[in-house]
């Protein structure tokens, strides 16, 4: 089983920002593997494994650790996840790396990012997959960055953007094929 969290934050108000962009790619991935549900998916054939739960928190970003414990709260076979660290994934923006980038990385700490840090409090580890989205602009670090992640990306932002949701989900679906290892090595260039 699969648990892949998008962080964002809840309602129209915030769609397309650079915030929720982990949020978005729980959309395309749901979409590009033709998922009927946003929840729970029992079987996936195609892909060889069972069970991927897609979920997008209902909660705002700093708050991201409170939905997962939630989940983990009335769901046994979701804390057996938690304890392989390997099969729950958190997909978010990050400042830190340019727009057009993503990093993956596992069992670090949340370099600032609070829907990040709130996971970490609230499950007591940073034993999980984060598959981090840039959004730093060509301009240079914004000097209000709470304001900034919570602008909607600009047209030659939203081109560069469709071309990393493509590459984000073709990573995800890697890594549920290929695991962790492989997917590392194929697209943390």
């Amino acid at each position: 089983m699969f648990l892949i969290f998008g962080l964002g934050n809840p309602g129209k108000k915030y769609e397309n920002t650079r915030h929720n962009i982990g949020s978005r790619m729980i959309d395309e991935l749901r979409s590009s593997l033709a998922l009927p549900s946003i929840r729970v998916i029992n079987e996936l054939k195609s892909l060889n494994f069972k069970n991927v739960i897609l979920v997008k928190p209902n909660t705002f970003m700093n708050e991201s650790g409170k939905a997962i414990k939630l989940l983990l709260r009335n769901n046994n076979t979701v804390v057996e996840l938690l304890q392989k660290g390997e099969n729950l994934l958190i997909i978010h923006d990050d400042i830190d790396l340019p727009l057009g980038k993503i990093r993956i990385v596992k069992n670090r700490g949340s370099a600032g990012h609070k829907g990040v840090e709130s996971i970490i409090k609230e499950l007591r580890t940073k034993n999980f997959i984060r598959f981090r989205i840039g959004i730093f602009p060509k301009h240079g670090k914004p000097k209000n960055p709470e304001r900034f992640v919570l602008q909607k990306f600009n047209k030659e932002e939203e081109k560069i953007v469709k071309e990393i949701t493509k590459k984000t989900v073709e990573a995800i679906e890697f890594f549920l094929k290929e695991g962790l290892e492989k997917t590392m090595s194929e697209y943390n260039k």
